[in-house]
């Protein structure tokens, strides 16, 4: 098969500004160069360390394996702990790549509850892939709320990119029915669909999403090509439960997490790592179009563990 790569490599990623200076950090860098000042790795320390890392989202377990490799590995605490975040974190670390070797359209089916950033991921993505010479075409699915039929227009209107849409209330899987025989007879290259985003518990929802992809793969048979959940970071432990709960029902292949820039922390990445290691394709940390970002442990750790001002 030929795999499209979405997104540029890390060297030849030049955004206006690093991931460190975009992400709005809380006190975990400052503190961890604080509490390793000495150099050395005592009980209290790691005691230390188990709340830092726990007031960061990143859980009781992902925290246990931390710990665990601190007190075992090899040199400087700091360095230590470094290479644990990334090595939790490169279990996720799978971009997006897109079948290109077909003339169907590689189907995105993008999930998550409201305000999660769903819509708006949705059009950062149709951007950035239509920047790197893919044609893109929208599928306002979530036919519950006027204002995201209407916001997923706007993008589609800003980027030039076609929006399959219906009037408010309309059958969600229609409109993704629709979407698909539009696709495939234009040759499209990707097919984005929003849905609706009520509560995660919501069992109407997920039945909904269930029907929503049984006639997805009923249009095309290897459709949809990923499930793309969006977790609002700022949500914390509430984002593992969303994530747990999507997958149960309809299976996610892909994760984006958005609103890293505000009050998230950070360490839910982690969390979900450590968790329910699915792969996290993209980042949100900013309202900008690149502020979407393709996730890298790396690049994530070390805005995770800079120190305010750095």
């Amino acid at each position: 098969m030929d795999f499209f790569r979405f997104g540029k490599s890390r060297q030849d990623s030049t955004p206006k500004q690093s991931l460190t200076e975009r992400l709005r950090r809380s006190a975990l860098g400052s503190a961890i160069t604080r509490l390793f000042s000495s150099g050395t790795l005592d009980e209290d320390t790691l005691e230390e360390l188990e709340a830092l890392l726990l007031s960061s989202d990143i859980g009781m377990e992902g925290t246990e394996r931390i710990l665990t490799a601190v007190k075992a590995g090899e040199g400087s605490p700091h360095e230590r702990l470094r290479r644990a975040l990334c090595e939790l974190g490169e279990q996720v670390e799978e971009p997006l790549q897109i079948d290109t070797s077909t003339d169907e359209p590689f189907v995105i089916l993008v999930v998550g509850i409201n305000g999660s950033g769903k819509t708006t991921t949705i059009g950062k993505l149709a951007h950035q892939m239509q920047a790197q010479g893919l044609s893109v075409m929208l599928a306002a699915g979530d036919t519950f709320r006027a204002a995201a039929v209407e916001q997923l227009q706007v993008w589609g209107e800003r980027n030039h990119v076609p929006v399959i849409a219906q009037a408010t209330g309309a059958d969600a899987a229609a409109v993704l029915h629709d979407a698909v025989s539009a696709a495939r007879s234009r040759k499209i290259d990707v097919l984005i669909a929003d849905t609706a985003g009520r509560l995660h518990n919501h069992d109407g929802l997920m039945e909904e999403l269930k029907k929503i992809r049984r006639v997805v793969q009923k249009s095309l048979a290897s459709a949809p090509h990923e499930t793309l959940l969006v977790l609002d970071g700022s949500t914390g432990q509430n984002a593992l439960r969303q994530a747990q709960s999507f997958h149960d029902a309809i299976g996610i292949s892909g994760i984006a997490v958005t609103k890293l820039d505000g009050s998230a922390k950070g360490g839910v990445v982690l969390n979900l790592a450590s968790q329910l290691p699915l792969p996290v394709r993209f980042i949100g940390v900013g309202e900008k179009v690149e502020d979407l970002r393709h996730y890298c442990a790396a690049d994530f750790v070390e805005a995770l563990l800079a120190e305010n001002g750095a």
